[in-house]
């Protein structure tokens, strides 16, 4: 059991063979990059080594150690190597650990910074003077929010990684084992004390933690939570965005649970908002401001309605949003512009797209015609996507953008929508089920026991730039976006055990 844990770490923080990591992106828009060397020895400690924070020649010897720990057979060497040569590649002043709001403010500390708490190597080795308190600042506080880690800082000279002896697994290696030792259940059940415990707005943020914790046995106390809107002491649609349509799935889950007629009339009146007061069905459906977001937002309840309904009107309308959506904001390449206003590949704005096909298919009649065409632009935005994975089993701020954050909320959407094809046959499960194990340790690596999570992009309306994307605030906390689509990741997970 523990050498399989163990195993699981190194994966997360190396690639299986030699080969280029992205860290992050200086405010110019370089890329800091990373070069992993692994052991044979599945069991070995991982070193980070570290050049260029005030320095070139600092950089070239890393350049230097990392040829020669390269050319060494793979059975020789001691440790997995982490290095970064260029740390500082626009030399800055770096602050660690960083302040103000990640990756906007100071994106160079802030990309180090966590980067490497996520890798949680077991020392980290400085080439050069320490200019700015790297070593110091991760040996004395949880880097990233995971743990601790020991470092040193030694002279820009050759010879480095030979004069490293006896190197001990780090507190933050510590905390991440235990975290992927955790079964999928048992994250869900780590988090469903922190979400998924309110309903103020009938949302989908707090809905989705709410269906994980029916999923999770807490029936009567969710229906006690939604039961202002049920018994209509407050109205689910009043000042309604769409945000509120994609919240009404809540009320699916439940009248599926229960059979409760109640719960059906609250699916149907937010999908009739599709539809005309002659009864004929609208271009799209209301609040879709454009955005990629909509296929989650308006999809998945048309699909709901029809499935507790009966009535075939509701995949018509399915298919019609999907259609609407599909022409403001699918790209020649698979993938989703946010908006029309510019062609970025925001994360959540290709993930809303995935989860919301998914959730809409399971509930499509297989011959309806929606079923089809849905299916096939599923299968084509699971194969775009399929390209992007970064080696630890994430998906970025930016899709396509080497460098900006991986991002949590999105990889999580996109491995339960994977998931779903899987568990349908809508995909094939040799070449995603790889996928979704990737995206899910590194989902539990990012997990505390306390609720936590690392790197969540802010609450994004449509921006008119690349740039406007890549400087969202990525959140290290408690976030009930991120908390509630992780339940339901893990949940998935789960049922699928």
């Amino acid at each position: 059991m523990i050498k399989r844990i163990y195993l699981l770490i190194t994966a997360l923080a190396v690639t299986s063979s030699a080969g280029q990591l992205a860290v992050g992106l200086t405010q110019s828009g370089t890329l800091i990059e990373a070069v992993s060397v692994p052991s044979a020895l599945a069991n070995a400690p991982t070193v980070l080594l570290i050049g260029g924070f005030s320095s070139t020649q600092s950089s070239e010897i890393v350049r230097s150690e990392i040829a020669s720990y390269t050319a060494m057979p793979a059975n020789r060497r001691k440790f997995h190597l982490l290095a970064i040569a260029d740390a500082n590649p626009q030399h800055l002043t770096l602050s660690f650990p960083p302040g103000g709001k990640a990756y906007r403010d100071d994106p160079e500390s802030h990309y180090l910074w966590r980067w490497t708490g996520l890798q949680a190597p077991d020392l980290i080795t400085i080439v050069g003077e320490d200019s700015f308190g790297f070593g110091q600042a991760a040996s004395t506080n949880a880097v990233a929010g995971i743990g601790t880690i020991p470092a040193r800082s030694v002279a820009a000279k050759p010879g480095v990684l030979t004069t490293l002896k006896n190197v001990g697994a780090s507190p933050a290696r510590q905390e991440i084992t235990r975290r992927l030792a955790r079964s999928p259940l048992e994250v869900a059940t780590s988090l469903e004390p922190f979400y998924g415990h309110d309903f103020q707005q009938p949302v989908y943020i707090p809905a989705m933690a709410l269906i994980a914790r029916t999923r999770l046995g807490h029936v009567d106390d969710v229906r006690s939570i939604v039961a202002p809107f049920v018994i209509g002491e407050k109205d689910g649609l009043a000042g309604a965005t769409a945000s509120h349509l994609s919240g009404h799935l809540i009320f699916g889950e439940l009248a599926e649970k229960t059979h409760d007629p109640a719960y059906v009339s609250l699916v149907r009146r937010a999908a009739d908002l599709g539809f005309a007061s002659d009864g004929s069905l609208k271009d799209a459906m209301p609040f879709h401001n454009e955005m990629s977001d909509s296929v989650f937002m308006g999809c998945p309840i048309l699909a709901k309605a029809g499935k507790l309904t009966g009535e075939a009107k509701y995949f018509d309308m399915t298919l019609r949003q999907f259609r609407y959506m599909g022409n403001l904001c699918r790209r020649s390449d698979g993938l989703y512009r946010h908006s029309p206003l510019n062609e970025a590949a925001w994360g959540r704005g290709n993930a809303f797209p995935a989860l919301g096909l998914a959730l809409s298919l399971t509930d499509l009649p297989r011959d309806h015609p929606a079923f089809a065409e849905m299916l096939v632009a599923y299968r084509s935005l699971m194969a775009a996507l399929s390209q992007f994975q970064d080696a630890n089993g994430m998906w970025r701020q930016v899709i396509d953008k080497p460098g900006s954050y991986p991002e949590f909320s999105a990889t999580a959407m996109i491995a339960r929508s994977m998931l779903l094809g899987i568990r349908n046959g809508w995909v094939d499960a040799k070449e995603y089920q790889p996928r979704v194990t990737s995206a899910w340790r590194a989902i539990a690596a990012r997990i505390s026991n306390d609720g936590q999570v690392v790197d969540v992009c802010e609450s994004t309306g449509k921006q008119k730039s690349l740039q406007d994307y890549l400087d969202r605030e990525a959140i290290l906390g408690r976030d009930p976006r991120a908390g509630g689509m992780a339940m339901m990741l893990a949940v998935e997970m789960a049922s699928s055990n």
